[in-house]
């Protein structure tokens, strides 16, 4: 998939975890929104279901954050943080500035990459990666994008949708952004992935399906099947979500 800024520009997400990737155990929590929940609130069976802004969101065991996604016109949604906290689920903060991919909104088994459709549903955050360096309040998971850092597209690769730098081999890194199996140059999109999160969307390689599916810094229309937000959104998303309260984000119409 290849990133296009409307007309031709931007993001693409998901993905799965990294094959070297970044440790999966939740930073220290400094903020008070985040204190000890009863052990019933972290125990949420893992089929139940709980509608957020309209949007349907399947909750994992554990969850206690979740980042809406609800789609107003075109291209545009309304993106919402939401914590539980007292046996309730409570709006944090939300951006009416938020964006889908320009081909709108696809079911996730339907899905075909370079289609510009976001994936719908439920779908995992875990870990973060972006151009600056770890902060102390920041999840441990975070990976720093270096050099040479890709997020491989190449459907003939071991390593389809998973993030590997080219010195790694394995992947077809050369092919032009025109070729279909061209990854992605992360550092390529230094404005739009200052701040991001990877989604578990085909975290299984399911090949042609695509990948690349995040949560990201807006760019200056659509996305190419991510789901992007404000700057300042995604610098607070960078604080509030760690993975030891199992963070979603689930994309709705």
């Amino acid at each position: 998939m290849k990133r296009l800024l409307l007309p031709l520009l931007l993001a693409g997400l998901l993905t799965a975890p990294v094959p070297t990737a970044a440790p999966a155990t939740a930073a220290p929590v400094r903020d008070a929104e985040r204190t000890a929940e009863p052990a019933a609130e972290r125990t949420v069976p893992r089929a139940a279901r709980v509608r957020l802004d309209g949007v349907t969101v399947k909750l994992r065991r554990g969850t206690r954050q979740v980042v809406t996604v609800n789609r107003t016109s075109g291209y545009h949604a309304r993106v919402t943080y939401w914590t539980l906290n007292g046996g309730e689920w409570r709006e944090r903060f939300h951006t009416t500035d938020g964006r889908i991919g320009y081909n709108g909104l696809v079911r996730p088994k339907r899905r075909v990459q370079g289609s510009g459709k976001t994936p719908l549903g439920t779908h995992r955050l875990p870990w973060a990666f972006g151009m600056n360096a770890e902060r102390e309040r920041w999840d441990n998971s975070y990976r720093r994008v270096r050099n040479g850092d890709y997020w491989v597209l190449d459907n003939q690769s071991a390593y389809y949708n998973r993030y590997r730098n080219k010195s790694q081999g394995g992947f077809r890194w050369r092919l032009p952004s025109s070729h279909p199996d061209s990854s992605e140059r992360l550092k390529d999109f230094k404005s739009q992935y200052e701040f991001a999160f990877v989604t578990s969307f085909n975290q299984n390689q399911v090949r042609h399906r695509g990948g690349a599916i995040f949560l990201h810094v807006n760019g200056s229309g659509a996305t190419a099947g991510c789901v992007s937000a404000p700057r300042g959104f995604m610098r607070r998303l960078m604080v509030k979500l760690h993975q030891g309260y199992v963070p979603l984000i689930a994309i709705g119409r």
